[in-house]
């Protein structure tokens, strides 16, 4: 899978998740590295919306800024996950395209995490009557 990727403040947990997902076997583009979160959020959930990656993934202090940024971008769907469970839901039920994570709540490990299970996950067929409603 192609991921955006991006963060307004890069940190040890922002170049480990991007080194997990390559492991992983994804390819990462850096899309925004140490930019404001308003832009970064664009970025990422532009880079998707134009078909440039599969899904983004986006950091910011609280991680809603980018979050914020990123449902600007129309037909982007972020979501702020905290928890893999969480993750799952936002790709399962809201077909969110987009995951944001906070540098303030999420070490390396819980975000690894947290993308396998968002990156991990497909969209339950059952809710695509919900889903069609945010457009």
């Amino acid at each position: 899978m192609r991921i955006a990727y991006g963060t307004d403040d890069p940190t040890d947990s922002t170049a480990a998740l991007r080194v997990h997902l390559q492991e992983a076997g994804h390819e990462v583009v850096t899309v925004a590295d140490g930019i404001d979160w308003p832009d970064a959020g664009r970025a990422v959930a532009e880079a998707v919306v134009a078909g440039r990656a599969d899904a983004g993934i986006v950091w910011c202090w609280t991680g809603t800024g980018v979050v914020m940024a990123a449902t600007k971008v129309d037909g982007a769907r972020a979501a702020l996950c905290v928890d893999p469970e969480t993750a799952r839901g936002a790709r399962r039920w809201n077909d969110a395209n987009v995951l944001g994570l906070s540098l303030r709540l999420t070490t390396a490990a819980l975000a690894a995490e947290i993308a396998d299970a968002f990156l991990g996950s497909s969209v339950d067929p059952g809710e695509q009557r919900l889903i069609d409603r945010l457009s």
